[in-house]
């Protein structure tokens, strides 16, 4: 099993997660139990403390798909923000958990259509709610 990379969560997010986590349905599904484990094994700093480079609820983040060109832009979302818009994902979804405490230059898998995975990069934080003062989001 390969080790996972280190991730940080504001004491913010940490506490409207854990509230969010409390509310949902017993017993817990899978996507919700790695919820919870990324939560449990996350560095919890102050949002004043929260490097800029850091993907925190609601920020806006670009990925580059490793060996390609391309890129995309995904929001990180609570669920109730979730919109129908494409580039939004769900903190409980299992890519938005994986995403969350990531920092520029990490790496996730990103499954696509069709049973493919491909590997991402963080390449850029473009909006994070801590760097930009917003403790609101």
């Amino acid at each position: 099993m390969s080790q996972l990379p280190p991730i940080t969560v504001s004491a913010f997010d940490l506490d409207r997660l854990e509230a969010l986590l409390d509310k949902l349905p017993k017993p817990a599904s899978p996507e919700i139990n790695a919820l919870r484990a990324e939560l449990a094994r996350a560095n919890i700093v102050e949002p004043e403390e929260m490097p800029p480079t850091v993907v925190t609820m609601n920020s806006r983040v670009r990925f580059a798909v490793e060996g390609t060109d391309e890129t995309f832009e995904k929001v990180l979302c609570y669920p109730r923000d979730i919109d129908g818009q494409p580039d939004k994902i769900s903190v409980l979804a299992p890519l938005g958990s994986a995403m969350l405490g990531l920092s520029v230059g990490q790496q996730i898998a990103w499954p696509l259509p069709g049973r493919k995975t491909v590997q991402v990069r963080i390449e850029e934080v473009l909006y994070q709610p801590e760097r930009a003062g917003d403790y609101n989001r």
